[in-house]
């Protein structure tokens, strides 16, 4: 076995796919790219994602306390990675990249209709931002675009490659203990 630093752990870890996280600051949207994220539990929803002050989103997510969390297809892996590639103080990356637009119900950030799914989200702990720049947001709507031809989505193995979806494995029998869950 080949023994890797303990530090790349995320690159084994990776727990679900690359994201996008729009967010919007005196009516002026941003967007850019996340891959450290994971679910933290299902009943409220909660989402663990880190955005760090080195981030321009952070500063708008502290203060509106509110994002959308976009799911991009494998269409948009060049997207995704050019995203997140600059920064929204310089550059208004939705119009750079022609990324869609449409406003959302609940939160001020837009929807991302490029994507596979949105998922509407309000910050609602804070106590693991300023040693770990964690936030735990509250999932509060989610949208899925249906006609998305592309559905398969991107991991981020953390040095610039991916690993995409190909087909899904069906083992909703063999789950006996968690077929309470919608």
């Amino acid at each position: 076995m080949k023994e890797l630093p303990a530090s790349q752990a995320y690159r084994v870890l990776e727990p679900g796919p690359i994201v996008m996280v729009s967010t919007s600051d005196n009516g002026k949207p941003n967007v850019m790219t996340m891959g450290f994220h994971t679910m933290i539990q299902h009943d409220p929803p909660l989402i663990g994602c880190v955005i760090g002050p080195w981030d321009h989103s952070y500063q708008a997510l502290r203060k509106t306390g509110e994002c959308v969390i976009a799911v991009p297809g494998l269409d948009l892996a060049e997207t995704v990675v050019d995203v997140g590639n600059c920064s929204g103080d310089r550059v208004d990356k939705l119009q750079r990249y022609g990324l869609m637009t449409q406003p959302a119900r609940d939160v001020s950030a837009p929807l991302l209709r490029d994507c596979l799914a949105n998922i509407e989200c309000r910050v609602v702990d804070t106590r693991l931002l300023d040693p770990y720049n964690l936030f735990i947001l509250e999932a509060t709507r989610i949208w899925i675009n249906e006609n998305r031809k592309e559905r398969r989505m991107m991991h981020h193995r953390g040095d610039g490659t991916f690993t995409v979806d190909g087909g899904t494995l069906d083992l909703k029998d063999r789950m006996v203990r968690w077929r309470h869950l919608p």
